[in-house]
């Protein structure tokens, strides 16, 4: 009964609370692996393009230019990494939702409302943001290997390679989800725009921390390349949530006209 009443009222317990995460997670892992193994077939072809830009100094630069797998198992390792990265991107929808969805019974009726736009929004920018990363990978390939003095051989270790782009295209496609986070904890009233603009320092903090724990320790023009677009969405973010909390005002105001 006790139970029955708490689903009655929209109430969930601790432990119902607990149940529901671990079936969140099932479902989340479950897609993630499903996805690994797309990710494990398309491995192939995907390497060749990660390849690509190594592959193309040669003609761009005028060097030799190659990868190299130190140890035994590092081809092995690489694909198995590959193929989680993969698949993390292929069932992003399904990660996305789960997430929205756990904390749907905490929200009301037009939370939900933002919630759902949240999610609709999220994934396609989270897919995008993926796509811009690896669109600027050559570029940064590029620029960072043009330091090299002339006469010299480019020979990188595969695995930091790859794991730099596979970091680099994921980052990016998070970096693009922030910001509609942003803007929906806005909407649903936990942050105001004036706090959202008046916490940009500490936001940039934030920013060149993440952009230096995703990028190589040495490596900071790309940490510069990843940062700079990341902070103008974050203050894009506050412009929206600025524009909504002005709307806000004006309703509340034309409301308490119509009731005085």
């Amino acid at each position: 009964m006790k139970g029955q009443r708490r689903q009655r009222d929209g109430r969930m317990s601790l432990r119902d609370h607990l149940v529901e995460l671990r079936r969140r997670f099932a479902w989340i892992v479950i897609a993630v692996l499903v996805g690994s193994v797309a990710g494990w077939i398309l491995a192939d072809p995907v390497l060749a393009a990660m390849r690509a830009p190594v592959t193309a100094l040669a003609h761009q630069q005028g060097r030799l230019a190659a990868l190299n797998f130190d140890n035994i198992s590092a081809a092995f390792d690489l694909r198995i990494q590959l193929a989680l990265t993969v698949g993390i991107v292929i069932s992003s929808p399904v990660w996305l939702f789960q997430l929205w969805a756990f904390f749907v019974p905490a929200l009301s009726r037009k939370e939900l409302k933002y919630g759902l736009g949240f999610f609709l929004t999220a994934v396609p920018l989270f897919l995008a943001g993926c796509a811009a990363g690896w669109f600027v990978v050559p570029h940064i390939v590029g620029l960072l290997t043009s330091f090299a003095p002339s006469g010299t051989s480019t020979l990188l270790q595969a695995s930091a390679y790859f794991s730099f782009v596979l970091k680099l295209v994921i980052a990016v496609g998070v970096a693009f989800v922030l910001p509609v986070f942003v803007v929906l904890l806005n909407f649903v009233g936990v942050l105001s725009a004036r706090t959202i603009l008046k916490s940009w320092r500490i936001a940039l903090v934030v920013i060149v921390c993440f952009t230096a724990a995703v990028t190589p320790a040495a490596d900071v023009a790309s940490m510069v390349l990843l940062a700079v677009p990341m902070e103008v969405l974050y203050l894009a973010a506050a412009g929206v949530a600025l524009v909504h909390d002005r709307r806000s005002v004006r309703a509340a105001q034309q409301l308490a006209r119509e009731y005085a």
